[in-house]
């Protein structure tokens, strides 16, 4: 995956990322057209408008003149006479405690409900939009709209006229996605029809309490039923039920295995089973990783011609996954020698509550740095991706990074210009997969 720019020596900062709200060009000129036109004129504009939106799909992307690193990013919405307030829920560019900040505008006399944010080029993310139908004026007080506004937002979906979609974690409605001109590129994406298919399959594996028996979710490479000329590297990643169950990674696999960046290899990937079982079980917790270590790997190898060799064994995750492939790594060396974590939920520490309120702030170095800092460990090859729209946890991957070299572990890391997103975990993902296992992550530079 491409590194975005950062800050050169001299000063020169790297574009600013955060979003601010604007008025694309194509709106602009719809407004100034409809301003003083009768009704027949604006049905005909309004119409033409849309057509073209259409075609073009949504969210419309423009340039902006004088800043060639940044978009007017439109969000549109086709509503109709009961239509009283539309909601953008933009991942990591909605501020969820200040949700008035993303509501669309209508344009006077029609339909369109529009909002247009600048963002930076190279912008990736996922998006859902909703439309409050409620009679009534929108509550004039700002933390009683904001309880309205939240409640809105469970009910948003995709966008209508998005071009494409991402399933979404605990939720029944998929997000629409887009990503901007210079966004990293993403060439293993998606199903060809050309290349060799592997396959997926769910099979049940025993363990012991508290993990217990789980369904583990299986790639298996093209020419499978051939022996192999050496045993297979193997990736154990978290969240199977998500990545070979709904987003397609098996596509990918067949991609990269077919374009020669990845050799054929096995991923096991245990089911996360619901939101309580994923919580007890993902995070710097030992039971899970003895049964990912003593359980499931076992398995596996009793199954299919696998290798034992920690240096080809990557453990992967996302957000907790990640704390989980980051513990695993250093509890397990003898097991996983290359971890790749994205977005490593760094709030996380031993005895923290359920989840269902705010992160808990950090003071200070977060534990796991702590943890990876203060004791010896064999060395790992690690890998980590963060967001730029992620907050104190860009900061806090830093901290791990600099924690991972200085404790004498090969480390790289990259950041891409998003959120906590499986839009843009799913390039990142592949990205990182060739750097550890690929014919060019023998060695990778720090």
């Amino acid at each position: 995956m491409t590194t975005l720019p950062r800050p050169a020596s001299h000063g020169t900062a790297a574009p600013d990322v955060r979003p601010v709200r604007v008025t694309g060009p194509r709106v602009a000129r719809l407004l100034e057209e409809t301003e003083g036109a009768d009704a027949a004129l604006r049905a005909a504009l309004t119409d033409s408008f849309w057509s073209e939106a259409e075609h073009l799909g949504s969210p419309l992307v423009e340039e902006i003149d004088g800043e060639p690193h940044h978009r007017a990013v439109t969000f549109l919405w086709r509503g109709h006479r009961a239509t009283r307030r539309v909601l953008l829920c933009g991942n990591r560019i909605t501020d969820r405690d200040r949700l008035a900040g993303s509501l669309l505008e209508r344009v006077p006399g029609t339909d369109v409900w529009h909002l247009g944010l600048r963002l930076r080029s190279d912008h990736r993310g996922s998006y859902r939009l909703a439309a409050d139908l409620a009679l009534g004026d929108a509550p004039a007080d700002p933390a009683a709209l904001q309880q309205r506004l939240r409640s809105l937002s469970a009910h948003a979906a995709a966008d209508p006229l998005g071009r494409r979609t991402v399933a979404t974690r605990w939720q029944s409605a998929d997000s629409s996605v887009f990503a901007l001109p210079d966004a990293p590129a993403e060439p293993w994406a998606g199903r060809r029809g050309t290349v060799p298919a592997g396959r997926v399959e769910r099979h049940r594996v025993p363990g012991a309490a508290p993990v217990g028996d789980r369904d583990v979710w299986v790639y298996l490479p093209p020419g499978r039923d051939r022996v192999p000329a050496a045993p297979l590297p193997v990736v154990v990643l978290c969240d199977g039920d998500m990545w070979l169950g709904r987003l397609g990674l098996g596509d990918t696999l067949d991609a990269l295995i077919a374009d020669g960046a990845l050799p054929p290899l096995v991923v096991v990937a245990p089911d996360a089973v619901d939101r309580r079982t994923r919580w007890r079980d993902l995070g710097c917790r030992d039971p899970f990783v003895a049964f990912l270590a003593d359980a499931l790997l076992p398995w596996a190898a009793g199954h299919w011609p696998l290798t034992t060799d920690p240096r080809r064994t990557v453990v992967a995750g996302q957000s907790l996954g990640a704390m989980t492939a980051l513990h695993a790594g250093r509890l397990r060396p003898d097991r996983f020698g290359n971890v790749l974590a994205q977005s490593a939920s760094l709030w996380w520490r031993p005895g923290l509550p359920p989840p269902g309120a705010a992160k808990p702030p950090v003071h200070g170095a977060p534990w796991l740095v702590g943890r990876y800092a203060s004791g010896p460990a064999a060395p790992l090859t690690v890998h980590l991706d963060v967001g730029l729209h992620e907050g104190s946890m860009v900061g806090q991957t830093l901290a791990l990074y600099d924690a991972l070299r200085a404790a004498g572990h090969r480390v790289t890391r990259d950041t891409y210009n998003g959120g906590h997103d499986y839009a843009c975990w799913h390039g990142a993902l592949a990205s990182g997969l060739v750097r550890l296992l690929g014919a060019d992550g023998a060695d990778p530079a720090p």
